[in-house]
């Protein structure tokens, strides 16, 4: 045993200003039998804090105790679960009423926390002798301790450390100044202010050098979260933050060891000793046995199947075990688990298969208890009591720490020429304290370092810095404004000869893929106007906290061990990039992300690689015919990353909406039969972009086209800007394809949305292979009239959700374009000449 426990101290605590009355303490002695054989007493509360050794009688357990008449909240049950529903309630209300002012979920959990504790509720004595009587606090401590150890290995089990193998000399550089500078500045501070200080624990070495190591590191789990909230984990911002997030937990781990181990040998020194020995047993028991366990584990599950529950139950059950002989060893209870999830691999299958079975219990049962305890433990009288002398030194340490950190960090991103608002943001991201912080201060408590004022200071501090910070954050950066460009990205403004046509392939799964890579065929690539494809597979992000990125054609990644798909869908790819030679180059990558964040993944590639077009698969899709019947099969989430791609992308869209005519084998389109498109201009530019793409279509010989344009009874609600431009394309595509008899235009006169889907029906013979439609940018609204109540899916405009839906008979699968959207400018103000000469 490194930590004697319980602890000796040589007199009996002097009785503070914010301690409770005691006079009804049990005075309890005990007689300890020396090595000479003398008796001798001593106080038992020379052992235990008075306010632990109380008598009292036990608590109620009669399971029908509401039938005969005595109250259910005697029984321990019954109160834990009214504690459980006011502790969720008090969190879940906050969080509301903070959600208009940004603050993040943590905020607002500490708030809720601090509500229910003697602060706020816990003042009225009936509340707290119904609601958390004494001999319940001790059942509430144990499970917000275990909710805090869960967390914990959770976030060990989401980090990768891996990155810290790819970090650049800018991240390393970020990170050490980022610790290091506030280490010594906030330990400087506590050195001067140490002969004022009235509490003589915090004057310790071992006690500033611990809140110095604790204030100073930018801790991983507690950043991570709140970046996700604020939808910047795959930003440039949000992916550097991680990589210095990851790299200052190396540094703060050694750190808090050394101050742990100084706390320990400052009653025995040889207490060091037993300390590093049973640290380094700890260390090699976690990764010479453990993390083979974990590989076994893994060996033995099929590839693409979860773990098996009797394992995930196993580990889960040996993060107690963890904690348990990291907390007996005096190596800290939170450690222990912590550890664990570091060498359990992320990812599929044991990383996601852990976090899917497991976070959503600890994040929305366990740790609204954790939060409970942290209220519980919150007392502003007692900071009030104690005065600003004795606070002074606390408040000074903590400020001076923040002050540094921000200009340490800010100073080394200007450094490295890191543009100013992003440096900025950064050093907010930095400052975030949350749940880490929270364990330490608890455990500072148990070690009698800090007493309940200062760990009131403490939680008030963090939790207002991190509600500045975040808002701030959530201001100053926007990852969406790259995306928008000034430059024109389009079909239309790109020639048909001599260009290469760049083309982001969006793949959200195997069943998508023989679509998107039919539709490129019929696209026609030709040797004048080859395509270059950027293939992106999306795979959402599950068991590891850091979104990957992995470009192909520089890197092997075990990624695609652990997504056999991925390799299936690129050599789908390259067998269709083989087929084409010369006239397309195909570029895979693969993105693994949150779906939240997927969009800007889809965005940052289109701009870094100046795509012209990208083709996104619908969110919903048609496997097979059964009995006459599609089936339908909704991919997850995908509507909000495609939703966001077409509000933020930085060239034009189309969205395939594939009901299986596309999904042939290749050498379908090869063969004699031809394709019939139908082509629906409603004008506006997102019809005048799908226009130029159906007609490069055209120049595929086995393609088929009919373009309908619809015009306004009278030219009623004609924008006459938008109507010169549309002339304009449509002149020059039929001049273009005056000759050509695979070619049909015709126009159509109505006076209303009804009209308008009367004449599409007209138009469907059930032989239309695709139809391609503009989404929504200058359609003149008479041709839409009556039609908005009606659509569904937003994503596709109204034209666009009605070709898809089942109230149209048509098979043909739907090719729905939106025309890019130029920064500072409304959709569909590019002059005409542009229309006109280069489509």
């Amino acid at each position: 045993m490194v930590r004697d426990f319980p602890r000796y101290s040589s007199s009996v605590p002097e009785p503070r200003s914010w301690d409770q009355n005691y006079s009804n303490v049990f005075q309890a002695t005990v007689k300890a039998q020396t090595a000479g054989g003398n008796e001798s007493k001593t106080g038992f509360n020379n052992v235990y804090p008075p306010e632990l050794i109380k008598c009292r009688p036990a608590a109620g357990s009669h399971p029908l105790a509401l039938y005969v008449g005595e109250s259910p909240l005697k029984t321990p049950f019954t109160l834990v679960l009214l504690e459980i529903v006011l502790v969720i309630v008090a969190t879940r209300i906050v969080r509301f009423l903070l959600k208009p002012l940004r603050q993040p979920r943590i905020v607002s959990e500490i708030i809720g926390g601090i509500f229910m504790g003697p602060s706020i509720l816990g003042r009225s004595k009936k509340f707290t002798s119904v609601v958390f009587p004494e001999h319940s606090q001790f059942i509430i401590r144990n499970i917000g301790i275990m909710g805090f150890m869960y967390f914990l290995f959770i976030s060990g089990v989401k980090m990768d450390f891996s990155v810290v193998a790819k970090t650049k000399k800018k991240h390393i550089v970020i990170a050490l100044v980022g610790v290091f500078i506030p280490l010594l500045m906030t330990a400087g501070v506590g050195f001067i202010l140490r002969k004022s200080m009235v509490d003589k624990e915090l004057a310790k070495v071992s006690t500033i050098g611990g809140i110095a190591s604790s204030l100073a590191l930018p801790l991983f789990p507690v950043i991570y979260p709140i970046l996700k909230e604020l939808n910047l984990l795959s930003s440039d911002i949000g992916r550097l933050a991680l990589s210095i997030a990851v790299l200052s937990d190396g540094f703060g781990i050694t750190a808090l060891i050394v101050f742990e181990a100084a706390l320990q040998g400052e009653g025995k020194p040889i207490a060091i000793l037993w300390y590093t020995i049973s640290l380094v047993l700890i260390l090699a028991f976690t990764l010479g046995v453990i993390r083979k366990a974990m590989h076994k584990i893994i060996d033995h599950t099929p590839d693409g199947q979860y773990v098996d529950q009797a394992y995930v139950v196993g580990i889960l059950l040996l993060v107690m075990v963890m904690g348990f002989f990291t907390d007996m060893f005096g190596v800290a209870i939170a450690n222990g688990p912590f550890w664990l999830g570091l060498v359990i691999p992320d990812g599929p299958p044991l990383g996601s298969t852990l976090v899917d079975r497991s976070e959503m219990v600890i994040t929305e049962i366990l740790m609204p208890f954790s939060f409970a305890v942290i209220g519980l433990s919150t007392d502003l009288e007692a900071m009030i009591m104690a005065g600003w002398q004795w606070m002074a030194p606390l408040f000074a340490m903590g400020v001076t720490c923040y002050a540094s950190k921000f200009i340490a960090t800010f100073a080394t991103s200007m450094f490295f020429q890191v543009p100013f608002r992003d440096g900025v943001v950064l050093s907010l991201v930095m400052c975030l304290k949350g749940q880490v912080e929270l364990v330490l201060f608890i455990h500072w408590m148990d070690k009698t370092m800090v007493g309940k004022p200062g760990f009131t200071m403490l939680v008030l501090l963090i939790t207002i810095v991190t509600a500045i910070a975040t808002p701030l954050i959530s201001v100053l950066y926007d990852p969406t404004r790259p995306y928008m460009v000034h430059k024109r990205r389009t079909i239309q403004h790109t020639p048909t000869t001599d260009a290469e046509l760049r083309i982001v392939l969006v793949i959200y799964d195997e069943d998508s893929t023989a679509g998107l890579i039919n539709l490129l065929e019929v696209s026609n690539p030709t040797i004048s106007s080859p395509f270059s494809i950027f293939a992106i597979r999306l795979i959402e992000l599950v068991g590891r906290a850091s979104p990957v990125f992995i470009d192909h054609q520089k890197e092997e990644d075990e990624a695609d061990l652990k997504y056999a798909v991925s390799q299936t869908i690129h050599n789908a790819l390259k067998l269709y990039q083989e087929s084409k030679g010369d006239y397309v180059k195909l570029f895979n990558f693969t993105a693994i992300a949150p779906i939240r964040t997927m969009y800007q993944d889809i965005c940052e590639l289109a701009l870094l690689k100046s795509a012209t077009l990208m083709i996104l698969p619908f969110h919903k899709e048609c496997l097979d015919t059964l009995g006459g019947k599609l089936t339908e099969m909704v991919r997850r989430g995908i509507i909000n990353v495609n939703t966001n791609v077409l509000a933020h992308s930085p060239c034009s869209v189309a969205v395939l909406v594939d009901k299986g005519h596309l999904r042939h084998p290749l050498m379908a389109f090869r063969g004699h039969s031809d394709l019939h498109f139908v082509m629906l201009f409603l004008g506006g530019a997102d019809a005048r972009e799908a226009l130029c793409l159906a007609d490069r279509m055209v120049g595929n010989p086995k393609v088929l086209l009919t373009v309908i344009r619809f015009l306004s009874y009278n030219f009623e609600g004609d924008i006459e800007m938008e109507k010169k431009m549309d002339d304009g394309v449509v002149t020059w595509f039929w001049v273009k394809n005056e000759r050509n008899d695979r070619v049909s235009y015709r126009e159509v006169v109505v006076k209303n949305g009804a009209e308008t889907v009367g004449a599409i029906q007209a138009l469907d013979d059930h032989n239309c292979d695709v139809w391609i439609v503009g989404r929504k940018q200058g359609i003149n609204p008479v041709l839409l009239e009556g039609l908005s109540n009606w659509s569904e899916n937003q994503e596709l405009g109204i034209i666009g959700d009605f070709l898809s839906s089942d109230d149209f008979d048509g098979t043909g699968s739907v090719l729905i374009v939106q025309q890019q959207i130029l920064r500072g400018q409304e959709a569909g103000k590019g002059g005409i000449t542009g229309g006109l000469n280069i489509c």
